[in-house]
């Protein structure tokens, strides 16, 4: 049991109806899971407000509501506190509830559109490989050291984060490498947590269904670096146009990495194959077993908070050169037929063209580079055209399909991607809704030496359709039918 007082530090309250000074349970801002002597946090979300279900709360047993605006009927017996920001208020009463773990170890954040995922995994993958403790929130997965857990969000509730960084305190870890969202930071998931880096990997069209202007996108994520301490280091890819917007007003330690501009951290790719890259990172040579332009920006922020971290330089090179490819990131096998088929992430404009700008720029052009691609449902409408007319520009054949349609219409979805092919490109283009038929059908066309590329879904082992989750893995599937084709 916790005293409510202790675990209200920090939180800007307005007004309270009783005391704080009881013992409470837990925490929790779901009133379908406050048991006795709970407190309820109700916050005001997209979908629903806590507010409307704060008597629910009281009648499970909640003791204690924390709430912006006091409810009209006032319970006896129960203690009210009005707070400036629910959001803001869980966060740090979560810090509190759960020890402030985020001071117990080293927390690094990663923010920005692409690469997430793939310099917090290589991070951990890298820190491990030295023989350290670390933990891993990511959109994949979330690790304590060893012990794996299913992540749901990139940036999960305050709750969860706090939870798994105190377990991670208790487990010993040292590191923990964080993907922050732009939903993350905008909802103050991450307000009360102790970062002692940040990293800004770049800023591309995303998430314009939650954020209204692609100005307050940027500046959501300029709000992570802005809240560091003086304490902490900011690294900041300054290739991207808005890298030096991110560094403006932070007291954190001033860092950049770059290909293309003087920067503190500089890489230079000197080869880029299907085998992997050779990379020159502050002059020195190193062989890294990714593939591609993006991945060079990855490695080289990946050196860059290393050696922030207190590592000595050529041992990072040497543990840069023996990390592995992150799950549904760039992922590929070759068929007994000679035909590569890669897996990758790919959801925004800016990443598929990437992805497919790499395939081409170590393909012969001697092969058809057949892409397979889909758009979400329920999120951002604007950039299925783009991204449809991106996978048809830089293929040789584009297939449009489902990714996860959620609660449209798949053939909706499609439509509004094919709004986005010019006219030179649209022969070159199929529409099946269906993703496992269009997989076969790319496996089908293609010829010996041939690349397909399936986009968008990457790591995710499941289809969303109608709310449902259906079992559904692209690199399995593209690897059955392979085998079968022969």
């Amino acid at each position: 049991m916790s005293i409510l007082k202790d675990i209200l530090y920090k939180v800007a309250i307005e007004g309270e109806i009783g005391s704080t000074d009881i013992a409470v349970n837990k925490i929790d801002f779901d009133s379908r899971k406050i048991g006795s002597n709970d407190v309820f946090v109700a916050i005001r979300g997209s979908i629903s407000n806590g507010h409307d279900f704060i008597g629910k709360a009281i009648e499970l047993g909640a003791v204690a509501v924390i709430c912006d605006t006091f409810p009209e009927i006032i319970e006896k017996g129960i203690t009210y506190v009005q707070v400036k920001d629910t959001n803001s208020a869980l966060a740090f009463m979560a810090s509190n509830y759960f020890g402030d773990s985020s001071k117990n170890l080293k927390l690094i954040g990663i923010t920005g559109t692409n690469g997430k995922t793939t310099i917090a995994s290589l991070l951990y993958q890298l820190f491990k490989k030295a023989g350290l403790k670390v933990g891993l929130l990511s959109t994949v997965k979330i690790l304590v050291d060893d012990i794996e857990y299913k992540a749901t969000h990139t940036t999960p509730d305050s709750i969860t984060i706090n939870y798994y960084l105190n377990e991670m305190v208790k487990n010993g870890v040292d590191y923990c490498f964080m993907e922050v969202s732009s939903h993350g930071i905008h909802q103050k998931r991450t307000e009360a947590l102790h970062f002692v880096g940040g990293i800004f990997t770049n800023l591309s069209h995303d998430h314009l269904d939650y954020h209204p202007t692609f100005a307050e996108y940027r500046d959501v994520k300029k709000a992570f670096f802005d809240n560091l301490p003086k304490t902490a280091f900011a690294l900041s890819n300054i290739d991207d146009k808005n890298g030096q917007v991110m560094l403006q007003n932070t007291a954190a330690k001033k860092c950049s990495y770059a290909l293309k501009s003087y920067a503190d951290y500089k890489a230079q790719i000197l080869e880029n194959q299907l085998s992997g890259l050779l990379l020159k990172i502050n002059g020195n040579e190193v062989c890294v077993k990714l593939i591609g332009t993006f991945n060079a920006y990855n490695l080289v922020a990946i050196y860059g908070a290393a050696v922030e971290l207190g590592m000595e330089s050529l041992e990072v090179l040497r543990l840069l050169s023996d990390l592995e490819s992150v799950s549904g990131r760039f992922q590929f096998i070759v068929s007994a037929s000679n035909i590569t088929a890669i897996v990758d992430y790919a959801h925004t404009p800016d990443a598929l063209e990437n992805v497919l700008k790499t395939i081409n720029d170590i393909r012969t052009k001697n092969e058809q580079l057949i892409t397979v691609v889909g758009c979400g449902g329920n999120r951002d409408k604007s950039k299925r055209p783009i991204m449809a007319g991106i996978a048809a520009e830089w293929s040789d054949k584009a297939i449009f399909t489902s990714d996860n349609p959620r609660n449209e219409n798949p053939e909706v979805i499609i439509t509004e991607m094919e709004h986005g092919v010019t006219a030179q490109n649209y022969k070159k283009v199929l529409s099946i809704s269906d993703r496992k038929q269009a997989i076969k059908t790319a496996c089908q066309l293609a010829q010996p030496n041939d690349i397909i590329l399936i986009a968008g879904k990457g790591h995710e082992t499941y289809q969303e359709i109608n709310g449902i989750r259906l079992d559904f893995d692209d690199m399995e599937i593209v690897k059955e039918i392979l085998g079968q084709l022969g």
